[in-house]
């Protein structure tokens, strides 16, 4: 299962509305291997690693997702043991194979209690994408795949033997806690919406409320996150390659995004700093409007980015789940500012070139 922000809505509504196929394309950028991946962040982090002391154990829902997949890497590449927790024994064996990642320890659902139990920390990436038109079945999947996932990893926490099992739970959450709208701006003190992905984590992020006051709970409200092996930039890439990019509905909406190094990062601070507690938004400190985010988009690629796609056409797609992508929200991270976090990539068009170029 997979985190996704709703924003990467808009990049499915768009692909779709275009009928136009990634698979007939050729990006002049291929993604890295994820061993090479895995050794060049060994080779980054080994003079961090000298001043750590023991590593961390860690369980990872979600972890054969965009975001869990780099978290895992880095991890790894810092020598943290990390348990992967999966439904899917083939699927995370495939991602995370033993040549490339000696000593990972890829657990299915019976043996999740005794992984987590065994760990001093978990980060819960789980939920089902929500990428796709919104009917009762849909919308029931998306709440409940996350609210489901977090009950049964808060429970095996709180069941623990005295004395022993994680100290930490970093939950993933969503910048959707606080509605969408063209004017306001959100930090982490600001009060939740009103619409149904407002509801969906408002539910989820009581549920992780309900761990032990003893395991010190942070929830990531996260943005869009951008990288180019997975999200909501790699169903783009393809659309602005075939010169047919442009922005989504008005483009005066809110994009608040995050580059996937800052993400793992700041979920990596949270797991090994005990100053981060309670809510932290997962944004980068400068939102754009979408009609920027595109424009930037199509720079770094040397195409245009005229095109935009109409309101009816997300609708169409979409349907009621078009909302989030029509009016999005702009979210800034006051708590990690606060925190003296260090983003590597404060602005879009930075973070981009470092994706693609």
């Amino acid at each position: 299962m997979e985190l996704c922000s709703p924003s990467s809505s808009g990049a499915m509504a768009l692909t779709w509305a275009r009928s136009i196929s990634p698979n007939s394309l050729h990006i002049s950028h291929p993604p890295f291997s994820m061993a090479c991946e895995t050794r060049r962040l060994r080779v980054c982090c080994a003079a961090d690693q000298s001043q750590k002391g023991n590593g961390m154990t860690v369980s990872i829902t979600g972890a054969t997702g965009f975001i869990g997949k780099r978290l895992v890497q880095r991890l790894h590449a810092d020598n943290h043991s990390v348990h992967v927790l999966t439904r899917s024994r083939s699927k995370a064996e495939l991602i995370f194979p033993v040549k490339d990642f000696p000593g990972i320890v890829i657990a299915d659902e019976p043996k999740w209690k005794d992984s987590i139990q065994g760990s001093n920390a978990v980060v819960n990436l789980a939920g089902t994408p929500i990428s796709t038109r919104w009917s009762s079945e849909v919308k029931r999947d998306i709440k409940e795949s996350r609210v489901k996932v977090t009950s049964k990893v808060v429970d095996h926490i709180n069941s623990s033997p005295e004395g022993s099992g994680p100290t930490v739970l970093v939950n993933a959450t969503a910048v959707g806690y606080y509605g969408t709208s063209e004017t306001k701006v959100f930090d982490e003190q600001s009060p939740s919406g009103n619409d149904y992905l407002a509801e969906v984590c408002r539910e989820w992020e009581a549920t992780a409320l309900r761990v032990n006051k003893g395991v010190r709970l942070v929830r990531i409200r996260i943005g869009v996150v951008l990288g180019k092996d997975g999200g909501a930039l790699a169903k783009m890439i393809p659309i602005f390659m075939m010169f047919a990019g442009g922005p989504l509905g008005s483009g005066r909406q809110w994009f608040s995004w995050i580059h996937l190094d800052d993400m793992v990062n700041l979920i990596y601070e949270a797991l090994s700093n005990p100053s981060y507690e309670g809510v932290i938004n997962g944004t980068a400190p400068n939102p754009v409007r979408i009609a920027e985010m595109c424009q930037h988009l199509g720079d770094v690629l040397g195409r245009p980015s005229w095109l935009p796609v109409p309101d009816f056409a997300l609708k169409a797609v979409l349907g009621e789940g078009a909302c989030v992508v029509l009016e999005g929200q702009k979210v800034v991270p006051a708590k990690a500012k606060e925190l003296g976090f260090s983003f590597k990539y404060p602005y879009v068009k930075d973070a981009l070139r470092s994706i693609l170029l």
